[in-house]
């Protein structure tokens, strides 16, 4: 596709490319016939690359970018099963997240964990004809959710779940029972309701350990990240965007899995730039905020509320500190986004209308994202009543499209599944193995427990507790071989007092799991930044780190800093400024 450069990455002759991705572009020089391309590295397209690898399918992807660096990272870390949806009459869609959730807890049992959730109630029955309206065409803000219609919905999950049920039903607080579990949630309540969904951890690292089971499954297949796929005569050119290598190759069907910039790879794949527009684009911004008292009035609990404009929010802990948002403001172009002020404002004031005696600012943002959710095109509006659910259209053209319009992160399966279906169907194959029951990389062999595996790393390698947890929440049982290529390295030496990552795994991450740029190890191969643990100094380390496995000379490596500095600061907050001066220990300004 024949789009911008991703930010930090120009053509390097070759120099500093990993062995392993060396080892890809001479895969594809060797044989560049596929039977399937995937254009577009976010989770979808992960999850088809992956479903199709399992069925004997050569596939190759190609992402402009890196892995999971757009929408597919913007999430608001939730796995659930949608119970909003509920009032637009989007049954089907709640039955199927459901279901997917529960297989996430399953499957990826080191990334994805049950969360606790309140809603805070303020009335009996309004909102009881909000589904009502929904079905009659009704586009505008849904009536404030009371009491009843919340308890329907809860039913109905519990209801959807009975036969498998891995979580907690849900139950119902009076006013006092509420305030004297969550002392700091507002006083305008007359009850409240908890339920069970689940947060993910690290997705990035789930649509990592997707590709690489590709990989080990079918070596024929092939991902790339930081590379764009251009027609060329009846078949394509790959080219890589670190080198500037170009490689033919040709594919019988195309799936299109480019999310928000669905419409303009369209155009630039089939040549057609008169199809109908099939995604409208909502931004949703998220803020992580550094606020004790507000994590501890949590109480380990996400909090789930409207707004006054009915929008739902979120609240929840978040590796110590907290997740707020989120916003949903319609988009025209499909481009790269940060949080504005506006949206902070909008987030924070939100947070105040359920914790209004607890003081926090924007003084506590340590980081900020945003993305921008590919959903189908719609007239609604109220941006809340657009519908989360996936469908796929076939694009006729010299080689055809299957485009994948809409979804949402916890029916990336499901989605996958069709689409690869549809792919099945094109080439006269028959699906040979299913998916919803498959272990996703540290998944497998999981035991019942997390501890039960620190105690195994503890006792067979050496290490200390919180490193060994640090380990199996990140890598779950595949921290076996993570340790195995420390041996030798200096594993015992922490990046800094505030992590238990090591120097020597940023040096495994960088050279076995297709890093290009600094920005990659930051921003998604590990959580470093949305912790909020940056600093000028941590950064120095990890481009050392770094630099010495992908071969990048001393210049190299400060621009790759210099460059990761400007992203922070544009498109997440994060300032580097000079505040020795001052206290920033709460602060998104690093020193």
């Amino acid at each position: 596709m024949r789009l911008e450069r991703a930010p930090g990455i120009r053509p390097v002759n070759g120099e500093g490319m990993s062995e392993q991705r060396q080892g890809k572009w001479d895969r594809i020089a060797r044989d560049g016939a596929f039977d399937a391309v995937v254009v577009g590295g976010g989770i979808n397209g992960i999850g088809v690359y992956r479903d199709l690898a399992l069925q004997g399918v050569r596939v190759l992807l190609v992402e402009r970018n890196d892995f999971c660096s757009g929408c597919s990272s913007a999430l608001s870390r939730m796995i659930h099963g949608g119970l909003r949806y509920l009032e637009n009459g989007e049954f089907d869609l709640v039955r199927e997240s459901l279901r997917e959730r529960d297989a996430l807890l399953v499957n990826a049992p080191h990334l994805v964990h049950p969360l606790p959730t309140v809603i805070p109630i303020g009335s009996l029955f309004s909102g009881l004809l909000n589904s009502a309206a929904s079905f009659f065409g009704f586009s505008g803000q849904p009536s404030s959710r009371g009491a009843v219609p919340i308890k329907l919905g809860l039913t109905l999950y519990d209801w959807v779940t009975r036969k498998r049920r891995l979580l907690p039903k849900h139950r119902f607080r009076g006013a006092k029972a509420t305030r004297d579990t969550w002392p700091g949630l507002t006083g305008a309540i007359r009850c409240s309701a908890t339920y069970h969904d689940a947060w993910i951890s690290h997705p990035e690292r789930l649509g990592l350990e997707l590709v690489r089971e590709a990989e080990e499954v079918a070596p024929d297949c092939v991902a790339l990240n930081y590379a764009c796929l251009e027609p060329a005569g009846s078949g394509f050119v790959v080219r890589d965007q670190v080198s500037g290598r170009t490689e033919e190759i040709s594919a019988k069907i195309l799936v299109n899995a480019t999310g928000a910039w669905l419409d303009d790879a369209i155009d630039e794949l089939a040549g057609n730039s008169s199809h109908e527009r099939l995604v409208s684009g909502t931004k949703g911004s998220h803020l992580i905020l550094d606020n004790p008292a507000l994590e501890k009035a949590l109480g380990g609990h996400m909090v789930y509320f409207e707004n006054s404009d009915g929008r739902v929010c979120i609240v929840f802990p978040f590796f110590g500190k907290v997740l707020a948002g989120s916003t949903d403001i319609r988009v025209k172009t499909a481009e790269r986004v940060r949080c504005e002020p506006e949206e902070e404002a909008y987030i924070l004031g939100s947070l105040r209308l359920v914790f209004p005696e607890i003081d926090f600012n924007a003084d506590d943002v340590v980081y900020s994202y945003s993305g921008i959710r590919p959903l189908p095109k719609s007239d609604h509006d109220f941006t809340g009543r657009i519908s989360r659910g996936h469908f796929t259209k076939r694009i006729e053209g010299p080689v055809p499209q299957i485009c994948m319009i809409g979804g949402k992160w916890t029916t990336f399966r499901a989605f996958a599944e069709q689409a690869t279906d549809e792919v099945l169907n094109e080439l006269g194959r028959t699906r040979q193995v299913g998916t919803l029951s498959c272990p996703i990389g540290g998944g497998k062999d999981f035991p019942d427990a997390a501890v039960i595996l620190e105690r195994d790393l503890i006792s067979n390698h050496g290490i200390g507790p919180a490193r060994a947890a640090h380990l199996v929440s990140t890598y779950g049982t595949t921290a076996t071989e993570l340790l195995a290529f420390c041996q030798g390295r200096p594993d015992d030496v922490a990046l800094s007092p505030q992590t238990e990552i090591t120097v020597a795994e940023i040096a495994f991450l960088a050279s076995r799991e297709s890093v290009v740029t600094l920005a990659d190890i930051v921003l998604r191969r590990t959580t470093l930044a949305i912790q909020g643990l940056m600093s000028e100094e941590l950064l120095d380390k990890l481009a050392a780190v770094a630099g010495e496995e992908l071969g990048w000379s001393d210049a190299e490596r400060g621009l790759q800093r210099d460059r990761l500095i400007e992203d922070l600061s544009t498109y997440h907050g994060v300032s580097f400024e000079d505040r020795r001066n001052q206290d920033t220990s709460r602060s998104r300004i690093c020193v």
